[in-house]
């Protein structure tokens, strides 16, 4: 192996093995001293690469050849792979992708949490790793992003409207997805003939620079019972030709259990605070999930709803969730960023009482909606942020509890929280985490009066770096 360097040019190094995957899901190699990080290779890969930015101890650059490939490659089976952000381990096999989500997570506790991992559960990998997804987002825009063809292409009247996804780095550029793996159909054909009938109809393309256009996202929902709802965004349109285009879905696809839009003239894309309009059917599907002998949980999905983009694997990891709780039905449960009650109302039947918590005060009326509709009344839900709800006031009210669930974003527990959790002193801890590093510094400060008994991976997004962890803690 060698590093090249000539006057000005860049960094180039050759013969450069690939050895493990970063947390962020980048491939790691070694040059003399130098870690460096390499995006869209495999470990088993030797290459030459051309760094891009360069550190005192460590550098990130691109492949320029990939002399070796690792036998854990695989074709990617997406034409858009390597420009768009989604799926960025398709290149490599699902079972080595769940090999190195499980290092991944045994790393960061280990590392961060200072625990011991000997006894780790094998990682739950999805059965479905494509189309697994219940929800999408599509952004319309007048700015296409080009590929090396369409540069060479100089051809004037170039059609630069696009119905896609944003390309990673380019908040502005948006790539036009011809056929997208993530969610089944009909979201394919959704997408494609609303972008067809806007070009036909010239409607204007979102313009994210300047904030001028009519058409602006396009938001897809379906869900295990086989109901679909379709959201359209507006920015500055007309309602003649809202109505227009609505219709038209409405004509094309009669299947539709929901069909919505918003008119959104803010100068970003969240729509929390924005007016909903349904045009036809009713404003809500339904997600349903398995209980047990012949019984399931119904929950109602907003376009605005918190749910789970992997509705079988949300199965598996709320029964995971419930297992390590091993509820007998006699036990007082706080679930703790509650969001939709999901959990909530999944364990409802084996306790005694479940109080939920939770930030968004639009989630906690789905999840109270949730228990009535499931006939479920040993639930009580609060709205408010939990370090200022969880007061020993609130817990002298309520009771303390037996089983404490927490399944907090990304960011993890506030401090206050968690040391709310040490004085109320629970039998058994069962945290669900998106993101193994933050867990790990919360089990760290935990570890005051409680000791981790079991771990539990889940991976719920195939050919993201991305995985869920349930971890059981109970009282030292």
């Amino acid at each position: 192996m060698s590093r090249k360097r000539k006057n000005t040019e860049p960094i180039r190094i050759s013969g450069l093995s690939i050895i493990d995957i970063a947390e962020e899901g980048k491939g790691v190699g070694k040059a003399d001293e130098l870690v460096v990080f390499v995006d869209k290779v495999v470990p088993g890969d030797v290459v030459d690469v051309r760094v891009i930015k360069k550190k005192k101890n460590f550098a990130e650059a691109v492949i320029e050849t990939l002399h070796t490939p690792s036998e854990l490659r695989q074709q990617p089976f997406c034409i858009h792979f390597g420009t768009c952000g989604g799926c960025k381990w398709q290149h490599m096999q699902y079972s080595a992708q769940l090999t190195y989500k499980q290092k991944s997570v045994e790393s960061a506790l280990q590392r961060l949490g200072k625990i011991d991992t000997t006894g780790i559960e094998p990682i739950l990998g999805s059965a479905q790793n494509q189309y697994y997804r219940n929800k999408l987002e599509f952004t319309f825009s007048n700015k296409r992003w080009l590929d090396s063809l369409d540069i060479a292409d100089e051809a004037e009247g170039r059609q630069m409207n696009a119905l896609g996804f944003h390309v990673p780095g380019r908040f502005d550029k948006i790539l036009a997805i011809e056929h997208c793996y993530l969610q089944a159909d009909p979201s394919n054909q959704i997408r494609l003939k609303v972008r067809d009938y806007a070009l036909e109809n010239q409607f204007s393309f979102y313009d994210l620079r300047n904030h001028e256009g009519e058409l602006r996202n396009l938001i897809i929902r379906t869900s295990s019972t086989g109901e679909i709802m379709v959201g359209v965004v507006f920015a500055y349109a007309a309602q003649e030709k809202i109505d227009g285009l609505m219709a038209y879905l409405k004509a094309s696809f009669p299947n539709i259990t929901s069909l919505q839009y918003i008119v959104n003239h803010k100068k970003n894309d969240t729509i929390f605070d924005q007016e909903v309009i349904t045009y036809a059917g009713r404003d809500h599907i339904f997600e349903e999930m398995p209980l047990g002998n012949g019984k399931t949980v119904k929950y109602k999905i907003g376009i605005k709803s918190f749910y789970q983009t992997n509705s079988e694997q949300a199965y598996e990891l709320y029964r995971i969730t419930k297992e390590f709780a091993d509820l007998k039905g006699d036990e007082l449960v706080y679930d703790l960023y509650t969001g939709a009650g999901t959990i909530a109302n999944f364990v409802a039947h084996s306790a005694k009482q479940v109080v939920g918590v939770e930030y968004v005060p639009s989630a906690i009326e789905d999840a109270k909606f949730n228990s009535q509709l499931n006939e479920i009344e040993n639930t009580i839900f609060y709205a408010g942020d939990m370090k200022d709800i969880l007061t020993r006031e609130f817990i002298a009210s309520h009771g303390k509890p037996d089983v404490v669930i927490t399944d907090p974003p990304r960011a993890g527990m506030h401090p206050d929280v968690v040391e709310r959790l040490l004085e109320m002193e629970a039998e058994k801890i069962v945290y669900v985490s998106c993101n193994a590093a933050t867990q790990a510094r919360d089990l760290a400060m935990l570890n005051e009066k409680y000791e981790v008994t079991r771990i539990k991976p889940v991976d719920m997004f195939p050919h993201t770096q991305h995985v869920e962890n349930v971890v059981l803690l109970k009282l030292k």
